[in-house]
């Protein structure tokens, strides 16, 4: 099993999220997140004065996925979240050893 992690735009949530659940996906779950990278921020003016935002919101969505779904699954978040210009974001793949679900004690593929 594997976890998908995907810092995208906020505005991109609603199209990545229909496109997942028309993929095939059981449930994921989703995080307001801030941070930087070669985004670097934006210059904003208000009442005429201008001032930097270095630090932007962006959205985590954590998907635990079988193996043979990583690759399809990621496809369909870069499909979806990229508008091709710098700030898109980022895909993280990490194993996962073993998952539980608390109401049932099922284990692993059974739990997700």
């Amino acid at each position: 099993m594997k976890k998908i992690e995907a810092i995208i735009r906020p505005f991109k949530l609603n199209e990545v999220k229909l496109a997942l659940v028309k993929g095939g996906i059981g449930g994921m779950t989703v995080v307001k997140v801030s941070g930087f990278g070669r985004q670097k921020g934006q210059t904003e003016r208000y009442k005429g004065s201008e001032y930097s935002i270095d630090i932007i919101d962006k959205i985590k969505i954590e998907i635990i996925v079988s193996d043979d779904k990583v690759n399809s699954i990621t496809e369909i978040i870069i499909k979806t979240a990229k508008t091709g210009e710098i700030g898109d974001g980022k895909i993280f793949i990490s194993d996962v050893e073993q998952v539980i679900r608390i109401r049932t004690n099922d284990l692993n593929s059974a739990a997700l």
